[in-house]
């Protein structure tokens, strides 16, 4: 079986997913990045599908962008200007080529986690 990627946003503040929430993923190389795709979290605050499928895995540094700004504003969460969040990068390394990489958010105004779920 081939790796591959998922991610999900979860509003910690307001204890639910975080739907609406745009996401974008690159490849990294070097001092250089490659854009692979853009996708929004559903009602879930999942994508609809892998944000890297299997059939397009490979093994690399990755960055996910996460467009917390945008999502805050539009639920009224956004606080002063400039907003103390607005794109959150994550980047992190995938190495096993079989593996399912999981990269959530907990997000919140002023803070957010992540970590390699499963």
């Amino acid at each position: 079986m081939a790796g591959y990627l998922t991610t999900h946003v979860l509003d910690t503040a307001r204890g639910c997913p975080a739907r609406g929430l745009k996401i974008t993923l690159y490849e990294v190389s070097g001092q250089s990045r490659h854009k692979l795709t853009e996708m929004e979290t559903n009602a879930d605050g999942r994508t609809n599908s892998p944000i890297l499928p299997q059939e397009e895995f490979r093994t690399g540094t990755y960055e996910l962008i996460f467009f917390a700004g945008d999502y805050l504003r539009a639920t009224g969460q956004d606080g002063d200007d400039p907003l103390f969040l607005d794109q959150v990068p994550i980047r992190f390394g995938m190495s096993d080529p079989e593996a399912h990489y999981h990269v959530p958010l907990l997000l919140s105004s002023y803070g957010y986690s992540t970590y390699r779920g499963s």
